[in-house]
């Protein structure tokens, strides 16, 4: 018999096994900070800074004008579509405020993809950027989209600057759009020049109401609307705040580049760093040379970041002519942090970078390791967060496993989602006695520490036996010539499947697919180790820089498929 939360002997004295949570809104973050740091930064972006009270007014005068201008009443859904700047801070506790559900848009988008999340969430307004307007347009007599709110990067920029738009090629900032003055285009300019509108009141259920429609990737099918209420929203917020219990309220300052419409960005940066009054440093795009330079002026004691961003600043040629030694603690999610970067990471700054593990379904942090005072545990993803349960169970029969059996992570708590929208079918598949089946397989030993062997759909069967990608990637990482690998698996006429490698090299390194077979096998039993390897100069990411493995997969059917065609 497993025993029940093995993990909680764990925790330093400083953690709390179960917390009592706020039952207050999520927007009440920003009117607290605002109270008790009204004259502390809020806001840094590129050069320029806001203070709390300057966050909460304009956000305060965005609420007003949604409900008297555009009658955003309670449960409305109105979409964010910007990268990380002072504007999306603003409009997001903004549409709280004025009672309506955040959807959160990639900036990134084609025609189809927005069109698609406006009609899923029936949004009755949307910001974006001047640059985005003209897409925007094109998709609105297709969806309930009744109003465009248009801001530029430029707004909250110092003084102009003629950069690159950092998700659009060869376009400038502050270029002129042509904008519809026909009643359903508004300039957030003008809105946050207004005066400050009384706000309609309107009651407020924490553990019902939503705050989020947090839209999940769809590699396996269209996106869904992940439910996340204020309570959820909330609960995870301030778990993550009591895990990094060595940092003050309104003395951190953290680092945001992981994207707020990414649901690990919004909470683990935005939400938190308001709910501690932290100065939040923006950076719309992650860029090595910038991100560098960036730490080192203002100097960010917090880095939540994805591997790919720790990647990049390890491997860049001046790294050692930058200071990041006021970087105290990091937690990296999105995807799995080879050990080698986290150790590499940990010498160039000093201080702290663990792996955590969490899903749009679950706001989005379920486990970590620990920052300090308990020795890190090599390949886990940590123990699960307070007031988490969790547990490994059978695929075929979903009775509990027994310790270190591989099956499929469960988890229970309160940052669980209510569901997905208008999707109960979809929701009861994965949901079930308030347990969220993750889809990934792994296992727990005895500490109570979990291990992610894989997604279940990216597990490759190849000649029989089950093989897992992240095993052969952390191999491939420990090459010292390799910069990013993925494994997948790929159609095979004999094995059923085969793995496949995808590498990207480091600068100036030159390694044949020999050279790199040899060193695989000398750590990988002959049936894991990788039949197929392609070197490219780039792999496919998502905008939280996640590789995009069934993109990959998804090449090579198209290549088979165009194969038996010519061969036909």
């Amino acid at each position: 018999m497993v025993e029940s939360k093995p993990w909680l002997a764990l925790y330093p004295k400083e953690i709390p096994a179960t917390i009592e949570y706020s039952s207050e809104s999520v927007q009440t973050y920003l009117v607290n900070a605002a109270k008790h740091y009204p004259d502390k930064i809020a806001v840094h972006f590129m050069g320029k800074d806001m203070t709390y009270k300057q966050l909460y007014e304009d956000a305060l005068k965005f609420a007003g004008y949604l409900q008297e201008k555009l009658g955003i009443t309670k449960s409305d859904r109105v979409a964010i579509m910007l990268p990380n700047t002072p504007q999306a801070v603003i409009c997001y506790f903004g549409i709280l405020m004025a009672g309506g559900i955040v959807v959160q848009t990639n900036p990134l988008y084609t025609e189809r993809e927005l069109e698609y999340q406006m009609k899923d969430s029936g949004a009755k307004a949307i910001i974006t950027l001047d640059i985005l307007y003209p897409r925007v347009s094109k998709v609105m007599p297709q969806t309930d989209l009744q109003h465009i709110i248009v801001t530029a990067i430029k707004d909250y920029l110092p003084f102009p600057k003629n950069l690159v738009y950092p998700f659009i090629q060869k376009k400038q900032y502050g270029i002129v759009v042509n904008v519809k003055h026909d009643g359903s285009t508004h300039l957030l300019t003008e809105i946050v020049k207004m005066k400050p509108k009384k706000l309609t009141s309107y009651e407020l259920n924490v553990e019902e109401d939503l705050a989020l429609l947090q839209y999940t990737g769809g590699t396996t099918g269209s996106p869904k609307g992940v439910m996340l209420t204020h309570k959820n929203l909330i609960s995870n917020t301030t778990m993550s705040e009591k895990w990094i219990y060595k940092c003050k309220p309104g003395q951190e300052s953290l680092l945001a580049i992981v994207p707020f419409f990414h649901v690990y960005g919004m909470t683990v940066c935005m939400l938190l760093s308001i709910k501690m009054a932290c100065k939040l440093i923006l950076l719309p795009k992650f860029d090595t040379l910038t991100t560098l330079k960036t730490i080192q002026k203002q100097r960010p004691t917090l880095f939540p970041g994805a591997p790919t961003i720790y990647i990049g600043l390890l491997n860049h040629p001046d790294l050692k002519k930058y200071d990041l030694s006021s970087i105290a603690a990091c937690i990296s999610g999105s995807a799995p942090l080879p050990l080698e970067v986290q150790e590499n990471f940990e010498k160039v700054t000093g201080g702290k970078l663990v792996e955590g593990y969490g899903l749009s379904e679950a706001s989005p942090v379920t486990h970590s390791n620990f920052l300090w005072d308990v020795e890190r545990v090599k390949g886990s993803i940590g123990v699960p967060y307070p007031d988490t349960d969790a547990k490994v169970v059978s695929t075929d029969t979903g009775e509990p496993m027994q310790i270190k059996e591989i099956g499929e992570i469960v988890i229970k708590g309160p940052q669980i989602m209510k569901g997905y929208w208008n999707r109960p079918e979809e929701t009861a598949e994965v949901l079930k006695d308030g347990w969220l089946y993750t889809g990934d397989l792994g296992y727990m030993d005895e500490q109570g520490y979990f291990y992610v062997v894989d997604r279940k759909k990216d597990m490759i069967i190849a000649g029989g036996y089950n093989i897992y990608p992240r095993e052969i990637e952390e191999v491939l990482y420990e090459h010292p010539d390799v910069l990013e690998a993925v494994a997948a698996g790929v159609s095979d006429p004999y094995r059923g499947e085969t793995v496949k490698a995808y590498i990207v090299l480091k600068e100036g390194s030159r390694v044949t697919p020999e050279e790199m077979n040899q060193f695989a096998r000398k750590f990988l039993a002959a049936y894991k180790a990788p039949r197929l390897y392609e070197f490219r100069k780039e792999l496919p990411k998502s905008a939280v820089g996640k590789i995009l493995r069934r993109m990959l997969v998804e090449e090579e059917k198209q290549k088979i498929e165009e194969e038996n065609k010519k061969q036909a």
